[in-house]
């Protein structure tokens, strides 16, 4: 099971702005800063661009919030707090209305502001309207050719419209901009991995040698390598997921699917599958992944009781579904 939200490739992240006390390039000092100074706009500017470029857009959302409640005229501020609206989880379409509104304001008061100009695009693409988007990704470059998420951008609305020629062009030239970005890495891989091109192992390796950590970022290349036949390899990737984060349950579900159909180990594959489903009780391919399992020791009752829990949280799981029917004739 490979889960990939759209907001991998929406979300447009804005660079960190700077500190005016001193360097604070190691997140630890920023931290710390932020203790003795939890009211500086500018430290909370810092901290929640931070946490954007890490993809923590629940937790940006707090810093940009509180800067932009602190001081509604600052710039960075306001743009940081519309970023937010438009990436944080499960936003409502009173959030990109709200956002939309604010980056109008923005570019009205500083139309030569880029991060606005961006902004204000991104809205566009949220609302559909690509060609307002591709103006004002068009101006941003007018004033900053190298400006990297206008490339990001651009290289989005060509995916969303299926031109993936333009859009890995797009994101090649974001990379250009800035080889150290790791996202760009992630959603060229991406587009790699949907023509099925192997290439996109290098690009998420390239991403993986950023973020090591990152679980999206070692997710997306264990899968990968999965895929295209490193199996040994993806193993010991989903393994790390596992240790790097406990609840992440699509690596203990990997590990599962791999023991099951890779290395022929039942009871390590049983074993990952309850793990999984022990940190995600909604996870249907677990329950599924059990019943095939079960099917195979002539146990039809848990067999049945697993296949069970998958419909429940899903009654139109079809695979599910078609083995319930199998076995009731059976019984």
């Amino acid at each position: 099971m490979r889960i990939f939200s759209l907001f991998l490739f929406l979300c447009l992240l804005l660079a960190a702005c700077g500190n005016p006390k001193s360097d604070t390039s190691k997140k630890q000092t920023l931290d710390q800063k932020l203790v003795a100074y939890p009211d500086s706009v500018e430290l909370l500017i810092e901290k929640g661009n931070v946490l954007m470029d890490s993809l923590a857009f629940d937790k940006a959302l707090n810093f940009g919030a509180k800067a932009y409640r602190l001081d509604s005229n600052n710039m960075e501020a306001r743009v940081l707090y519309a970023e937010c609206l438009i990436n944080k989880p499960n936003r409502s379409a009173d959030d990109i209305f709200r956002a939309f509104t604010m980056y109008q304001n923005l570019v009205k008061k500083a139309p030569k502001n880029v991060p606005a100009l961006i902004g204000l695009a991104n809205t566009f693409v949220l609302l559909n309207d690509h060609d307002n988007a591709f103006k004002y990704i068009n101006k941003a470059l007018r004033i900053d050719k190298t400006y990297r998420d206008a490339y990001i951008l651009k290289g989005t609305i060509y995916k969303l419209e299926d031109n993936i020629k333009l859009a890995i062009s797009s994101y090649e030239t974001a990379v250009q901009q800035d080889p150290n970005y790791f996202m760009t890495y992630l959603l060229l891989g991406s587009l790699y991995e949907y023509e099925n091109n192997p290439l996109c192992i290098e690009k998420y390796t390239t991403a993986y040698q950023l973020q090591p950590r990152n679980i999206e970022v070692i997710y997306a290349l264990a899968f990968a390598k999965e895929k295209f036949g490193q199996e040994a390899s993806a193993q010991r990737l989903y393994r790390k997921m596992t240790k790097v984060d406990s609840t992440f349950a699509d690596g203990f579900f990997h590990l599962g699917y791999l023991a099951q159909f890779t290395y022929n180990q039942p009871d390590s594959a049983m074993f990952f599958y309850k793990k999984a489903a022990k940190v995600n009780p909604q996870h249907i391919p677990s329950y599924h992944n059990m019943g095939l399992l079960y099917e195979d020791r002539n146990d039809l009752t848990n067999a049945l009781f697993s296949y069970a829990k998958a419909l429940k949280v899903d009654s139109t799981y079809q695979l599910s579904k078609d083995r319930v029917s199998v076995l009731r004739k059976r019984i």
